[in-house]
């Protein structure tokens, strides 16, 4: 009996400390081993050290026992966890592990502090994903930080079509791993209702599947932004870009992840300066990028080239740079030394289309053009309202307010 009494004890001792945890299961068992124990037909002779079979409450009793052992096992990594003891690794570990430095681990804890606490098992599994793919610890800091929520996502849903599809069609594994790199959500967007069928309709609008990756590569959004209705494609059809032109994919790209209210309003703003709605689309085929400027700076531009510098309308057809170049550093200061040479009566005068040139130059070739090119005193003179110019800026820029519609355009 005192060997019972010793595990009865054990086992009322285990049972108080699990009264928080499972004490539903173990207490009951506990509670019938002190009855065994306390039961007055058992016969102290069944509990002999030899053999253990002869006895059946030994038995019994043997099950209680080892069930007590693996429960206390339990709790003791229970404790560690709590405790902090646990040999389980935590997200910086399995990162370290994976082959990111201390600063690598910084950047991504920074740009994603919910990874501090992430499940070790799904972290490691996702990161040999990623080492199978060949992507490295430096890429993928460029991952978290493009895409912070990139490794809280799913990566295993379609996976094994998703990468044969992608493969194919980038060619490579070295491309594919460069465009994953630049747009972690390839392996993150559905891939039955959003990837092949955006892929599917540009080719089907004459893409071919070089221009397809070099339209991924460059605009990493593509995907989730394309959208193609008959109003689009009637406008890249008026912009008279043939198909075989290499200008041909930007202008589609362009305009299928524009918004259609965007596109309307950016050409009612050129048509307010006299274009018309032809000449616009052409000029957005020859220079596409037009649609990713913002109404106010084209605005800006178009008043200053019209209305300072008196240019007509079709010399901005005829040259979309002006409408590119800054308007405080490069339009305004040149534009001001032009009419200080002509006020100055100095050679060579900056007219006509030579104003034009003049504004293409590199800054180091304008100066040495227009400025340096005088005597001292006047070159002196000439540099010094250059730099004012250049020091001006736009009225109330600092208390500008910018409302933010998500994507530009």
């Amino acid at each position: 009996m005192v060997f019972l009494d010793t595990i009865s004890r054990s086992a009322a001792l285990f049972a108080r400390r699990l009264h928080n945890q499972s004490s539903h299961f173990f207490v009951p068992l506990c509670t019938g081993l002190y009855q065994l124990q306390n039961t007055d037909d058992i016969d102290s002779r069944n509990f002999k050290l030899f053999p253990f079979s002869s006895s059946p409450y030994i038995i019994k009793s043997g099950l209680l026992y080892t069930t007590a052992c693996d429960s206390v096992e339990s709790l003791q990594e229970q404790i560690e966890l709590e405790t902090g003891t646990s040999k389980i690794k935590d997200s910086a570990e399995i990162f370290r592990e994976w082959g990111c430095s201390e600063s690598d681990i910084s950047k991504i804890f920074e740009r994603r502090p919910s990874l501090r606490k992430a499940d070790t098992r799904i972290l490691q599994s996702k990161l040999e994903l990623l080492s199978h793919l060949g992507i490295k610890s430096t890429d993928l800091v460029k991952m978290i930080h493009c895409r912070p929520r990139f490794l809280n996502c799913k990566l295993n849903v379609w996976l094994n079509e998703r990468l044969e599809y992608l493969e194919v069609l980038f060619g490579s594994r070295e491309v594919l791993v460069k465009a994953i790199v630049r747009n972690p959500s390839l392996l993150t967007y559905d891939f039955q209702n959003k990837i092949k069928p955006v892929i599917a309709m540009y080719e089907s609008i004459g893409l071919s599947k070089g221009d397809l990756i070099a339209v991924l590569l460059s605009r990493p959004t593509l995907i989730p932004r394309t959208s193609l209705d008959d109003e689009k494609i009637d406008y890249i059809r008026k912009t008279g870009v043939s198909k075989h032109s290499k200008m041909y994919k930007h202008v589609v790209s362009l305009f299928a992840i524009s918004r259609i209210d965007t596109i309307r309003e950016k050409m009612m703003n050129l048509e307010k300066f006299g274009l018309l709605e032809d000449e616009i689309l052409n000029l957005m085929g020859r220079s596409p990028l037009i649609l990713t400027l913002s109404i106010d700076k084209v605005q800006r531009h178009m008043t200053f080239v019209l209305g300072t510098m008196k240019l007509s309308a079709s010399v901005v057809l005829r040259n979309p740079f002006l409408l590119y170049f800054n308007l405080e550093t490069v339009l305004k200061p040149r534009f001001q030394i032009a009419c200080k040479i002509e006020d100055m009566e100095l050679v060579p005068q900056i007219k006509g289309p030579l104003l034009l040139t003049a504004l293409r130059m590199s800054e180091k070739r304008f100066i040495s053009v227009f400025i340096t090119c005088h005597p001292e005193n006047v070159a002196e003179e000439l540099i010094t309202t250059y730099k004012n110019a250049k020091c001006v800026r736009r009225l109330a820029e600092s208390s500008k307010k910018y409302s933010s519609k998500g994507f530009p355009f």
